[in-house]
């Protein structure tokens, strides 16, 4: 939501007509201040809530691709060939040895990253609803002050009899706390806008290492875990081309059976 629909949002929630002073409450420069530094933070939670639905996602799919190679492994196993050819046997079970491991070090790289990543950003998020309760307490108080305002200046401009003088001295009464706690929220959000936004690195940095750590450790143990499964099932140290070959001589030889072959 952009600062100004937000703002627009603010005031459609004000149940009373406001009279515009002529008096100009908050100098541009400020409200331009303002702006500037709540519209810095409302992309800030948009940021932060799609790299967390990312992530989340990013470690969904990582657990469903590892569950699916062990599946594959333990449906190989079951294949009747296993139990025709010991070779291709030992080759199946060194692959679902290596598809579990692989899926349980997936499992606790996911685990860790849901600790040091996903959490924290979702306690993250759930900052900024108070926030935006505090912009739009300031929004009120801003439209209190205004409203106040405009009815000072009216009886200001108002015959300077007895009647009057003392409205008017009422509706100044009435006014200086109002102005009193919008000059305050208005400044507290001015002085603490541009420091939770600063904060986000001290908060987000250690949350980056860790994924990183995290992805180094799986992929060290995944190196280690393929190389010997490499070793295991390499038979005769053939490249992959003469794989290849080797596979489209044996498609060669099936499609010459005249069982397949076409009419």
């Amino acid at each position: 939501m952009s600062v100004t629909s937000h703002h627009s949002f603010c005031l459609s929630r004000i149940p009373f007509k406001i009279g515009q002073p002529k008096k100009q409450i908050v100098s541009k420069t400020v409200e331009r201040d303002f702006e500037r530094e709540y519209e810095k933070l409302q992309k800030l939670e948009d940021q932060t809530k799609k790299l967390h639905k990312d992530m989340k996602k990013s470690t969904d799919a990582d657990l469903a691709m590892s569950k699916a190679a062990v599946k594959i492994s333990a449906d190989l196993l079951s294949n009747p060939l296993c139990e025709q050819d010991q070779a291709f046997l030992d080759s199946i079970t060194a692959l679902d040895t290596a598809m579990k491991r692989m899926d349980a070090f997936n499992q606790e790289k996911v685990n860790q990253i849901q600790k040091t990543v996903i959490d924290p950003l979702k306690k993250y998020s759930g900052v900024f609803p108070s926030l935006n309760m505090a912009v739009k307490r300031r929004e009120q108080a801003l439209q209190d002050y205004k409203r106040l305002q405009s009815k000072v200046e009216k009886y200001e401009e108002k015959e300077k009899n007895g009647p009057a003088m003392v409205k008017l001295h009422q509706a100044k009464e009435e006014l200086r706390p109002v102005k009193e706690d919008f000059e305050a929220k208005n400044q507290q959000l001015l002085d603490e806008m541009p420091k939770f936004y600063q904060s986000r690195i001290d908060y987000f940095q250690p949350s980056f290492e860790a994924l990183i750590r995290a992805q180094v450790v799986y992929f060290t143990e995944m190196y280690k875990i393929f190389s010997e499964l490499t070793d295991q099932i390499d038979q005769g140290g053939l490249t992959d081309e003469q794989r290849q070959r080797e596979t489209e001589a044996k498609l060669t030889e099936l499609r010459a059976l005249s069982i397949v072959a076409d009419d």
